[in-house]
């Protein structure tokens, strides 16, 4: 492939990721390449740039040239994008939990956990650290084989017995997907300082159909409330993540604490949550919300593929699956995340959840939208994704903190 070929590519890419393609049928192909020219900015950047050097050495012709600084312009763009996503969550945790935040932490965060990895992005798909160690393949639900599995991730130097918890749920359209694909970064920067993390699979549709998803996840945190402490962490203080449809059922599993319907045999098990993080969750699984996105989803995906029942059929299976009608005046404590260029699940979704949670609950509600975000920017090490993990560990450890004096004012 020629080199103005090879920028009419490049170009195709970049401006996917500035402005995504619209419409149902461009919202797989559009994620996709948007995603990872997104995420993936930085090395784009220099491929283009050391192309370009080669061919103007070449002599080469002008038209290529012309494209190839148009796209090095949109590439800066987008690393400008990611790089500002320290200000976006920063933002949104003032907001949420006023100015002072940071004076309620062990300590204020130093400018170099503020600055800009350049170092860790050599090699973006190394996601181990020596400080963790992780224990694989534990059985939570030995009776669904590989999909009743779980890994613990945990500090190499040990706990004190009272670490604070964390439950990864993967994402995967809840059709795919692993406990081993998503969420590493986040587990990993917890686990080093001294967290306890779990990361869980769950059984999958259609085989499994819905709610089969969210009972595993319900049945994985009353595994930790009986088991964690085997591994030094506390089971008193829980906190659940994921993405994707990993949001849906860790909003949908924040909301919904110890509801006999979603604890078949283990109705008596405390599900509850001190706080759960989603991040570009499916909040409208019922299409309740009037969002075309959303009845287009509901109808075209979750009920031939998940449900494996219809709206007309099982609309109560539909509406007690979403998270935005399950808000009560006892939900816990919210940092919702999304992506404003998120071509699967509408970051309106987001929105509306957010909105319930704060005119309903009376939790606290954070809530960070990231421009030019698409879906799943957190899957690897990235700039942005770098900021929102280092964002999200201030928000636990604020919350930990707060959790930890109000238990001790109680006793």
């Amino acid at each position: 492939m020629g080199f103005l070929r090879r920028q009419v590519v490049t170009a195709a890419l970049t401006a996917n990721a500035l402005r995504p393609l619209p419409g149902p049928r461009a919202a797989i192909p559009a994620f996709a390449a948007g995603w990872l020219t997104s995420e993936l900015a930085p090395h784009l950047m220099a491929v283009t740039a050391v192309d370009t050097a080669a061919h103007v050495v070449r002599r080469g012709r002008r038209l290529g040239l012309l494209l190839a600084g148009l796209n090095l312009a949109g590439q800066a763009v987008l690393v400008d994008q990611a790089r500002r996503a320290r200000t976006n969550v920063e933002d949104a945790l003032v907001e949420g939990l006023g100015v002072d935040y940071v004076e309620q932490l062990d300590a204020k965060p130093t400018p170099a956990e503020l600055a800009t990895p350049w170092r860790a992005l050599v090699n973006p798909f190394r996601m181990r650290n020596a400080g963790v160690v992780v224990d694989r393949d534990v059985a939570y639900a030995p009776e669904h084989g590989r999909r009743g599995l779980l890994d613990v991730y945990r500090p190499a130097a040990g706990t004190d017995g009272r670490a604070p918890v964390l439950l990864q749920v993967h994402g995967g359209a809840w059709t795919i997907g692993t406990k081993d694909q998503q969420g590493i970064p986040l587990m990993q920067h917890l686990a080093a300082k001294g967290w306890v993390c779990v990361a869980i699979n769950y059984r999958l549709a259609p085989r499994d159909p819905f709610p089969a998803q969210i009972v595993d996840v319900k049945r994985a945190i009353a595994w930790i409330r009986e088991h964690i402490a085997e591994y030094g962490g506390d089971p008193a203080y829980l906190a659940i993540t994921g993405g994707s449809a990993g949001g849906h059922l860790a909003a949908l599993a924040a909301v919904t604490a110890d509801d006999p319907g979603y604890q078949p045999g283990f109705e008596g098990s405390d599900t509850s949550v001190a706080v759960a993080i989603p991040h570009y969750g499916v909040y409208d699984f019922a299409g309740s919300t009037g969002l075309r996105s959303a009845e287009r989803m509901r109808d075209e995906f979750l009920a031939p593929r998940v449900v494996r029942r219809t709206w007309a059929e099982a609309p109560d299976v539909f509406e007690a699956g979403t998270p935005l009608l399950r808000v009560g005046t006892d939900a816990p404590d919210f940092f919702v995340i999304h992506g404003a260029h998120d071509s699967l699940v509408s970051v309106d979704q987001a929105r509306l959840f957010v909105q319930r949670l704060r005119e309903t609950s009376g939790a606290t509600v954070v809530y960070a939208e990231l421009p030019g975000t698409q879906h799943a920017f957190d899957v690897f090490p990235s700039i942005r994704s770098a900021h929102v993990v280092r964002a999200i560990d201030r928000y636990l450890h604020w919350h930990w903190n707060r959790w930890r004096r109000e238990r001790a004012l109680a006793s």
